[in-house]
């Protein structure tokens, strides 16, 4: 199964680097090693769209689309029948933030537990606390390093069970269940706008840098917004990939540019009609 995701994942690559110039289905499939037919089953099955309505609505959530007239990402996909199951925003999702002692600790007295998978976006990493996920991380490739950095004096453990929904999601296996918990460490100012971004923006839906900050009551703050936004540890569950710059353009995204229109166009599909409760 491994491999399938290494497949899918790079031919969502592909068609994301360039959105108005696809390949066909054959150059896919080519590229693939599979024939047409086994590799449009194949990719459908593990994203809920045909590479052909993906790319479609590529287009309309990149830059490209500049949410012409007025549209939101969701209004453009829905425009041209993109249709499957909805998923991801039928996660629920609570935030908590790590205390003021356990920042000063650096972690002392928390247990990690960490896993690692393949997914439709590449490898990617989940870390939690008896508290919830406090790690959501993609192309990674030290996880250790990067949780040591942050949590000095916690206890690491690699866990294959951690983390286990969080990574669901971006294997297309996520079920709405009871609330997923999160257990993040940043400044209340990153917290509130993470906090924010759970309330005001989503599946299918963006905003800007200015839109959020103005939700939180702080009009003028959009550069702070951004920064916190960019300091996200939590892929995807926390959706800064949906924050654009002013007139729609994409804007930056920690785990490159490809992924954030890999997210937006893979929502818009998504969520153009109800009826299904997982990602994609």
């Amino acid at each position: 199964m491994g491999s399938h995701y290494a497949t899918v994942a790079r031919a969502l690559e592909t068609l994301a680097a360039e959105p108005a110039r696809a390949p066909a289905l054959g150059t896919l499939a080519g590229d693939a090693g599979l024939s047409p037919a086994h590799f449009q089953r194949l990719f459908t099955r593990m994203v809920g769209v045909s590479p052909k309505r993906f790319a479609q609505a590529l287009v309309f959530a990149g830059a490209e689309a500049r949410l012409a007239g007025g549209d939101d990402v969701l209004a453009a996909a829905t425009a041209v029948g993109l249709s499957a199951p909805a998923r991801l925003h039928d996660l629920s999702v609570t935030l908590r933030a790590m205390t003021p002692g356990e920042l000063r600790r650096g972690g002392g007295g928390l247990v990690i537990r960490w896993s690692r998978a393949p997914t439709l976006l590449g490898e990617a990493f989940a870390a939690t606390t008896e508290r919830g996920l406090c790690a959501l991380q993609l192309a990674e490739p030290h996880p250790e390093g990067w949780l040591r950095a942050r949590w000095p004096r916690a206890t690491l453990v690699e866990d294959p069970n951690a983390g286990r929904e969080a990574l669901d999601v971006l294997r297309g296996a996520a079920r709405a269940r009871a609330p997923l918990a999160l257990h993040v460490r940043g400044t209340p100012f990153q917290v509130r706008v993470w906090q924010a971004l759970l309330e005001h923006c989503g599946a299918g839906e963006t905003t800007t840098y200015g839109e959020l900050a103005a939700a939180m009551g702080r009009t003028g703050a959009a550069r702070a917004v951004g920064g916190a936004v960019g300091a996200n540890p939590i892929a995807v569950l926390i959706p800064c990939h949906r924050v654009l710059r002013r007139h729609g353009a994409l804007g930056g995204y920690r785990w490159g540019l490809p992924r954030k229109r890999i997210l937006l166009a893979w929502e818009s599909a998504v969520s153009s009609r109800g009826g299904g409760d997982e990602f994609p």
